[in-house]
């Protein structure tokens, strides 16, 4: 993505320097279903997250707190210009709509971070936090995204999971969020998870709608990326590599190909009326 020299937002907290706290040594299997369960949204995995960090709670604890590296810095520079990019392609969306768009803020954070909606670790991967209107990100979780679970890596990828968070906030503001939960109530588990799915394919959706507008900034591989990133966090694919089956009644977040089709549609049509992923899943 060509980005160096670009505008960067200010809505940008780098915590990374400061936070750390007490994380898990060597994390195991149970750090890795933790950070997969809350990847790409969060919102409902919340649920789920404290009950297997108190599993994990009996592995060793230290402290963590790395001075910001060139690269880190350079990295940070990075997430500030894919933000601004989505303050600017946002604002002007929902201006041609007749509304007004509120930028979140995005916090970077190692090991812990403290939000509106509770305390969190680098396990539980990107996360939007509709009570402060917050998207929170530690970097190293694109690294076991590579390493672990397959995906291509690249710089676009960190920018689609920024868009997706983001795609969470367009939700939140639009109330699609608070209906979806709304709706959850008095539904069988398998029914609520079939609403969590459209809210995260929706989300996605949105990150392809960004993409399209952003297709000046874009470099050649960037959007195989993206979709290398939604391939490997798919349930299905997770679930398969994890547990060795899958249950689809489970699902949260849709399938690889369900996840790599509703960012394409979004890349592919740029219209926010067409994520119409509540009518189709």
């Amino acid at each position: 993505m060509k980005w160096l020299g670009r505008r960067q937002s200010d809505n940008v907290e780098d915590r990374r320097s400061i936070s750390g706290g007490k994380i898990a040594v060597g994390g195991g299997v149970i750090g890795i279903i933790i950070l997969l369960l809350n990847v790409f949204g969060g919102e409902n995995a919340k649920l789920i997250t404290p009950v297997l960090e108190q599993m994990q709670g009996g592995q060793t604890q230290t402290e963590a707190a790395t001075p910001l590296s060139k690269a880190d810095e350079e990295m940070g520079d990075f997430v500030r210009v894919v933000l601004a990019d989505n303050e600017d392609i946002w604002g002007k969306i929902f201006a041609e709509h007749g509304m007004t768009y509120k930028n979140p803020k995005l916090v970077l954070f190692r090991g812990s971070v403290q939000t509106s909606c509770g305390g969190a670790s680098s396990a539980s991967g990107p996360f939007y936090c509709p009570a402060d209107q917050k998207v929170y990100m530690d970097l190293d979780f694109f690294e076991e995204l590579k390493t672990k679970f397959g995906a291509k890596g690249g710089d676009f990828a960190i920018a689609y999971v920024i868009a997706h968070e983001v795609g969470h906030h367009i939700q939140t503001l639009l109330g699609t969020s608070a209906k979806m939960h709304q709706d959850q109530e008095g539904k069988s588990q398998a029914e609520a998870n079939k609403l969590s799915v459209a809210l995260e394919l929706q989300a996605d959706f949105y990150a392809g709608v960004w993409a399209h507008y952003n297709q000046q900034n874009l470099d050649e591989g960037d959007i195989e990326e993206a979709l290398s990133a939604a391939n490997a966090v798919g349930d299905d694919a997770i679930q398969s590599k994890m547990q060795g089956q899958i249950v689809p009644d489970s699902f949260t977040h849709g399938t690889s190909e369900q996840r790599m089709y509703w960012f394409k549609k979004g890349f592919k049509t740029g219209d926010i009326k067409q994520g119409t992923t509540f009518e189709e899943i």
